[in-house]
């Protein structure tokens, strides 16, 4: 056992194998007064002494607190650091629902999922008191937070009088006891790891120090605890069975925001030389987005599209403090087996704070959040915070849009806009910040597309999907992903599949330690070769070069790329405001201003993939062709169908008609249909629209029909 010598073992490799660190813990370099350490690195430097760590980690954690301490004050600096240990090894790994009694106060490592946290509670760790006959101070280290220790009497051999109780008394001195901030957390595991049938294994955690409101309700996290055993209380009585309570000594995220991911000088260099490859950039990060899927057809530009997601554009506060969307949303719509899902789980993988939710497994509350009764016993109801805000400063991927409920969808309308959640619940009254970018997939109610072509509008494809038309208004790119027949196509897309299935990895190989870990071995890389023989980005990466973007670069757009996405603006309604100009009241809108602020998104999103501060006319010209193409591709003509449903020229042929109708019942009390047929012919109207137009008046009660073909106002 290396226990007993566990202080000379850590002043040793503190000294040997962390000085670099220790000096910036001294400086004040670092912001919290802790050091991490990685499993890893002590078991290198020490192997026996690092098994012990797994073995007996509170004897030797608090060791090496302590060691680490008297280093600092050795040299100067007045702190009170605390030593965490991550990364643990995989066999020290195990299921939430299988630690026993074989674990109990040895280290262990758990994934799980946080599910509720409670407020801050600060605790005695040292606590004095002043013996009321002498006046001695007494010291005593509390390592139970469930009871507080106070002395039997006052030690003569520290200066004390040696009186005992209930000759005297021991008073609590508050002022000059330390203290640290605890706080209780619900984990739970992992629904992938949970066996069929099985309820989830939960567990109660306690986290202290700086540890302290770094975890949020829904995040996955592989939590580094010790287990401790509780006694169970029945009836204020004591049980022979014990409750397994957890605490917490690290964790390790397994996705952080990108103000925390680390970036060295090194990466920083990559990174810069990675953005002057001009022209080729954009093709690269296009390449990079899921390369095992195919890009194929519309596909390439749909890559494209989420590359530029990624990156996103800039949100700014106006003088009047109100706030401008940064964030860009895309919307999959397309037939099954078009890798919709592949793309979204890709893109949760790479966007920090990432989160998936599937339509079919997911409520309003899940999507914003929900009131429930606090798990630690104090009757009050706490916030769980839903897909939405747990994705804030990240994205949210919505697979199986469509299988949404109507109500619970209508939720999502401020979240993607205002990009905040308004919450009145069991006596909470909330503002939840939502500041992500949306990323929606959606599959049409049949199965396919009922109609097939090039030629299908979008909002036949919403029809189809069930998705209410407004919400179409709140994403900046729609896209219709088909699977059309090409025999050519279809060849390259199946050898791209075989090829793809053939180089990858055995899971069961991988777990089991028989084969390397695929992912592991491009840790260290910058780009790989893909199956199709083409460069792409590594993961990790593509991860750092975003984070170095976003927190760095922050575009404005000079005056020709303005010029230019105005000129765009203006000349494209124009351009449509001229059809059918000899009908009165033509109001045929292709671009409405919403469309403006897309582009504008787009445009500072192609700037900071290069790491340009300025936006110029080649980002603009790069964002209008993403626009026109997906507009084209999804057959938008007129703009306004987008935000009501119904096209300009329906509403128009609906105004018309009505006129119509009106003026002959107040000129002769009625109207007949061949009459209104014969109105409306000079005006481009077909028969079949006014039929469908006085179908509409008769089922909604507006209109009734003394006789065939006769129509009367119902009075």
């Amino acid at each position: 056992m290396a226990a007993h010598d566990a202080s000379a073992r850590w002043r040793t490799f503190l000294e040997e194998a962390k000085e670099s660190e220790v000096m910036m813990l001294i400086s004040g370099q670092t912001h919290l007064p802790f050091l991490a350490v990685s499993f890893h690195d002590l078991q290198s430097f020490d192997p026996e002494f690092a098994e012990d760590v797994l073995e007996y980690p509170r004897k030797i954690l608090a060791a090496g607190s302590r060691m680490l301490m008297e280093i600092c004050r050795e040299r100067g600096a007045d702190v009170e650091p605390l030593l965490r240990v991550g990364e643990l090894p995989k066999d020290s790994r195990r299921p939430l629902r299988e630690i026993g009694s074989a674990d109990i106060n040895r280290m262990r490592s758990v994934d799980v999922i946080v599910t509720k946290m409670s407020e801050i509670k600060p605790r005695i760790h040292m606590a004095v008191f002043k013996c009321e006959s002498c006046g001695h101070d007494i010291e005593i280290e509390q390592d139970n937070e469930r009871q507080l220790k106070e002395p039997l009497s006052c030690p003569q051999a520290l200066g004390g009088c040696g009186s005992s109780r209930p000759v005297t008394r021991f008073e609590l001195v508050l002022l000059n006891s330390r203290m640290v901030n605890n706080q209780w957390i619900e984990i739970q595991e992992l629904p992938e790891n949970v066996p069929s049938g099985a309820q989830p294994g939960r567990g109660m955690v306690l986290v202290e120090g700086n540890q302290v409101n770094k975890h949020l309700p829904g995040q996955r996290i592989t939590a580094n605890v010790v287990p401790f055993a509780r006694t169970e209380v029945k009836k204020g009585k004591k049980t022979p069975l014990f409750d397994i309570v957890y605490h917490l000594v690290s964790s390790e995220h397994e996705s952080v925001p990108f103000t925390e991911i680390s970036i060295s000088d090194e990466d920083k260099e990559k990174i810069i030389s990675i953005s002057e490859r001009g022209e080729e950039l954009l093709t690269l990060m296009q390449n990079s987005i899921a390369p095992s899927v195919f890009a194929i057809g519309d596909m390439p530009a749909v890559k494209r599209s989420l590359a530029l997601q990624l990156f996103g554009g800039v949100s700014r506060i106006n003088p009047d403090n109100t706030r401008l969307r940064g964030d860009i949303h895309i919307l999959l719509m397309g037939d099954p087996g078009v890798a919709k899902s592949q793309l979204l789980k890709y893109m949760i993988k790479i966007s920090p704070r990432g989160k998936l939710a599937s339509g079919g497994g997911v409520s309003g509350a899940g999507l914003t959040a929900a009131a429930v009764r606090d798990a630690f016993n104090d009757g009050r109801f706490g916030l769980e915070a839903g897909i939405l805000p747990l994705s804030d400063r990240g994205l949210a991927a919505i697979d199986e849009f469509d299988k949404i409920s109507e109500d619970d969808r209508k939720t999502m309308h401020p979240a993607m806009e205002q990009q905040e959640i308004q919450i009145s619940k069991g006596g909470i009254t909330a503002t939840l910040p939502a500041r992500c970018s949306v990323l929606a997939a959606a599959n049409p109610v049949q199965g396919r597309f009922s109609i097939r072509g090039s030629n299908i509008s979008v909002m036949y494809s919403f029809k189809e999907t069930g998705l209410p038309v407004p919400l179409a208004s709140r994403f900046d790119i729609i896209w219709m992903i088909r699977d059309e027949i090409r025999v050519e196509d279809d060849e390259r897309v199946a050898r791209h599949i075989l090829e793809t299935r053939s180089k990858a990895m055995s899971e069961e190989k991988i777990e089991g330690g028989a084969d390397f870990d695929p992912i592991s071995s491009e840790e260290d890389k910058i780009i790989s070769i893909g199956v199709d023989n083409k460069e792409y980005l590594t993961t990790d990466f593509l991860r750092k070069y975003i984070a170095y973007a976003k927190r760095n670069v922050h575009p404005t757009i000079d005056t020709k790329a303005k010029e230019m996405i105005l000129e765009y603006y203006t000349a494209t309604r124009v351009s449509f405001g001229k059809i059918d100009d000899d009908l009165e009241g033509s109001d045929v809108v292709p671009i409405t201003a919403r469309a403006l602020e897309s582009l504008i998104r787009l445009t500072e999103a192609h700037a900071r993939m290069h790491l340009k501060e300025i936006a110029d006319e080649e980002d603009a010209k790069m964002a209008i062709g993403v626009y026109k193409h997906w507009r084209q591709e999804s057959n938008i003509t007129d703009a306004s169908e987008i935000y009501s449903g119904v096209t300009s020229s329906t509403r128009r042929a609906n105004t018309t008609i009505r006129t119509i109708i009106r003026d002959m019942v107040n000129e002769k009390g009625h109207a007949d249909r061949l009459d209104i047929y014969n109105l409306a012919l000079p005006k481009n109207i077909p028969e079949n629209v006014v039929d469908e137009i006085i179908s509409k008046m008769l089922t909604s009660g507006e209109l009734y029909s003394p006789r065939l073909d006769r129509f009367e106002y119902v009075r």
